[in-house]
C-alpha cells in the first residue's frame, strides 16, 4: 500500500498567467507487519493540468462533436487520461510532466516530487453557473507494473485578469535592486512580478473615486436621487450606496437593492432563440423609507463569486438592481388624525395606491488576490489518495 499526498502549499487559488507549484509526497506506511519484504514498487507518475467544460444540455446547443475519432487509447486503463470518467469536454490542458520512473519504497519510506506549471493565460475562470461550468484540476497518476492507473485529482480555482497577457516585462533589469546572496529561478521571479503587477492594476481600477448622481423618477414625478462614488469593484469589497429622498416630489414607501450576477448565453449557442437570461442574487438589502429624507446600503461582493468575464460561449456581468414602490397619493394623505380631542394622534392608513417600479445599474467585477481568496475557497490545499 502506498499513500500519495499532494500539497498545493500557497493555496488553491491562482490567476491565469501564474505558476502552480505542488508537492507531491509517496510513502510505504511502516506496520507492525512490516518486514524488509513490504518494499513496494511504482512504475511511474505524472501530473497535468486540465480544464473541464460542462453545458446544460436545457439551455446550451453546443455543434456535434465529431463521432468518427474514436480514441483508442482513452479506453486503455493504463494509458494516462487525466479527465478519464470526467463529464463533459476537456477544453484545455498542460503537457503531461513525469514526476519519475521505477519507484522503490521500503516500508517507512518517503519521497516527494515537485510539480511546476504555469497556468495558461488564454483560459476562461472557474465558473460554476447555472448553464455552463469550467472545472480546473491538477491530476496525478501513477501506476504499478501490469495494474490499472489510479488517479489523483487536485481541484482549484482560477481567476482572469484581463490585460495580463499583454503586459511585456522589461527585459533589461540592471537598474532594479538585487541580493547577490540570493538565487532566484527565473520562473518564480517572473511570478513573483506577475502577482505584484496583477495587485497594482487591481488597486488603480477599483481605487478610483467619482461622484455618480443619478435622478429616480417615476411617470408622476421625481423619487429622489442615487449617489455612487465607484462602479468598479474587486471580489471581496463591499458596494456601498446612498438616497436622498428629501428632494422627491413623490413618496417612496420602500426600496430594495439587489447584487446580481447575469449568466447569459452568446446568441449562436442558446438552445431556444431569445431564452431569458439567469440571474443569481449574492447579497439583498430592503428598507421601508416613508419620511426617510436620507438612506443608504451596502451589500458585500462574495470571495467566492467569479469575476465578469466572456467566452465564445457565455458571458457573465454584474449589476445593481433597484426596486421601488411609491405612493399613487401625496406625501400628507399617507397619514391620518386619530381624534379631534387636543391629544392629538396619526396613524398610518389602512390602504392607498401604489406604484412600482425597476432599474439596473451595470457594475464591473475584477479578480483580487488570489491569497485573499484562498481562504474562502472550497477546496482544500491537500489532497490523497491511497494505492
Amino acid at each position: 500500500m502506498i499513500e500519495v499526498l499532494a500539497k498545493l502549499g500557497r493555496g488553491p487559488v491562482f490567476l491565469a498567467g501564474e505558476v502552480l507549484e505542488c508537492v507531491i509526497t509517496f510513502t510505504n506506511p511502516l506496520s507492525a507487519s512490516s518486514t524488509s519484504a513490504s518494499s513496494e514498487m511504482l512504475a511511474w507518475a505524472s501530473a497535468q493540468i486540465h480544464c473541464q467544460f460542462h453545458a446544460s444540455e436545457n439551455r446550451v446547443a453546443l455543434p456535434p462533436t465529431d463521432g468518427s475519432k474514436h480514441d483508442v487509447q482513452a479506453e486503455n486503463e493504463t494509458v494516462f487520461v487525466p479527465n478519464r470518467g470526467e463529464r463533459g469536454q476537456c477544453i484545455l490542458s498542460t503537457p503531461p510532466k513525469i514526476l519519475f520512473c521505477d519507484l522503490r519504497l521500503d516500508p517507512g519510506e518517503s519521497k516527494s516530487y515537485s510539480y511546476c506549471e504555469t497556468l495558461p493565460v488564454d483560459g476562461p475562470p472557474s465558473f460554476r453557473g447555472q448553464s455552463v461550468k469550467y472545472v480546473y484540476k491538477l491530476t496525478i497518476g501513477c501506476q504499478r507494473v501490469n495494474s490499472p492507473i489510479k488517479l489523483l485529482r487536485v481541484p482549484f480555482r482560477v481567476l482572469v485578469l484581463h490585460g495580463l497577457k499583454d503586459y511585456q516585462f522589461p527585459q533589461d533589469e540592471a537598474v532594479a535592486p538585487s541580493n547577490p546572496f540570493l538565487e532566484e529561478e527565473e520562473g518564480l521571479k517572473k511570478d513573483s512580478r506577475l502577482a505584484d503587477l496583477a495587485t497594482e492594476l487591481l488597486m488603480v481600477a477599483t481605487s478610483r473615486r467619482s461622484l455618480h448622481l443619478y435622478n429616480i423618477s417615476n411617470t408622476r414625478g421625481k423619487v429622489g436621487t442615487f449617489c455612487i462614488f465607484k462602479t468598479v469593484y474587486k471580489i471581496g469589497e463591499d458596494v456601498i450606496g446612498t438616497f436622498n429622498f428629501s428632494e422627491g416630489d413623490i413618496p417612496c414607501l420602500q426600496f430594495s437593492v439587489s447584487l446580481q450576477s447575469e449568466e447569459s448565453i452568446q446568441e449562436e449557442f442558446q438552445r431556444r432563440r431569445g431564452q431569458p437570461v439567469s440571474f443569481t442574487v449574492h447579497a439583498r438589502h430592503q428598507e421601508s423609507c416613508l419620511h426617510t429624507a436620507q438612506s443608504s446600503f451596502s451589500l458585500p461582493i462574495p470571495l467566492s463569486s467569479t469575476p465578469g468575464f466572456t467566452t465564445n460561449i457565455v458571458s457573465l456581468k454584474w449589476r445593481l438592481h433597484f426596486e421601488f414602490v411609491t405612493s399613487g397619493e401625496s406625501a400628507g394623505t399617507c397619514l391620518v388624525r386619530g381624534s379631534q380631542s387636543e391629544a392629538v394622534t396619526w396613524t398610518g392608513v389602512e390602504q392607498m395606491e401604489v406604484d412600482t417600479f425597476s432599474w439596473d445599474l451595470p457594475i464591473k467585477v475584477l479578480p483580487t488576490n488570489p491569497v485573499l481568496a484562498s481562504y474562502v475557497s472550497q477546496f482544500s490545499s491537500t489532497n490523497s489518495i491511497t494505492i
